[in-house]
């Protein structure tokens, strides 16, 4: 629970009063590799809190073929927050791509709290702010950088998952085919 209290911390300053009303809220859960934290389809009831390990965000085409859109390295919030928010079915499937330890707490009585805990209520501004600014970034760079210029910019925001996680799942979220990666990969390192 430290490194949760810590993130919401560094978010804005987090009263004890706070706290002792959020951290009953989440319970630790471990997740396999290979094991879905919400799949397709699900509605989203829980907001997780990845304490530990590697998970990716990733749709499915209507042909089957995956697309990673995002990888969340621990400590961070996961989730199906579209799906929370608009009570809609997820469309968005996260998976563990090392053993992971979530913390999961039941998202309507966390949201709950917003009334009567202005600095939760501005710890989750200041995160759905920073996710907007990070998605549109991204969507920017898919847009207007080649490949080579998004592999950069992946090696220096992931530098431990190059290593790590399967190397299709990266060309995935380049949005390039693995024999492209590795092109991309032996130019760069003969730089």
């Amino acid at each position: 629970m430290e490194a949760l209290h810590h993130f919401l911390h560094r978010l804005t300053p987090i009263a004890p009063a706070t706290w002792d009303k959020v951290h009953p809220l989440f319970t630790e859960a471990r997740f396999e590799k290979g094991a879905n934290y919400i799949r397709e389809g699900q509605l989203a009831r829980e907001i997780g809190f990845l304490e530990q390990g590697v998970m990716r965000a990733y749709y499915r085409n209507a042909a089957g073929q995956e697309y990673n859109k995002h990888f969340f390295t621990a400590p961070c919030f996961i989730g199906g927050y579209a799906s929370l928010i608009t009570g809609q079915p997820n469309v968005i499937q996260q998976e563990a791509l090392t053993d992971c330890t979530v913390l999961s707490a039941p998202y309507a009585p966390f949201r709950a709290l917003f009334d009567s805990c202005p600095d939760l209520e501005r710890a989750a501004r200041i995160l759905a702010e920073q996710f907007f600014v990070a998605k549109e970034q991204r969507e920017i760079e898919i847009v207007q950088l080649d490949a080579e210029e998004r592999y950069r910019l992946f090696r220096e925001r992931y530098p431990e998952l190059e290593a790590s996680i399967p190397q299709y799942h990266i060309a995935s979220y380049l949005g390039v085919t693995p024999t492209q990666l590795s092109r991309i990969r032996r130019k760069s390192a003969g730089r």
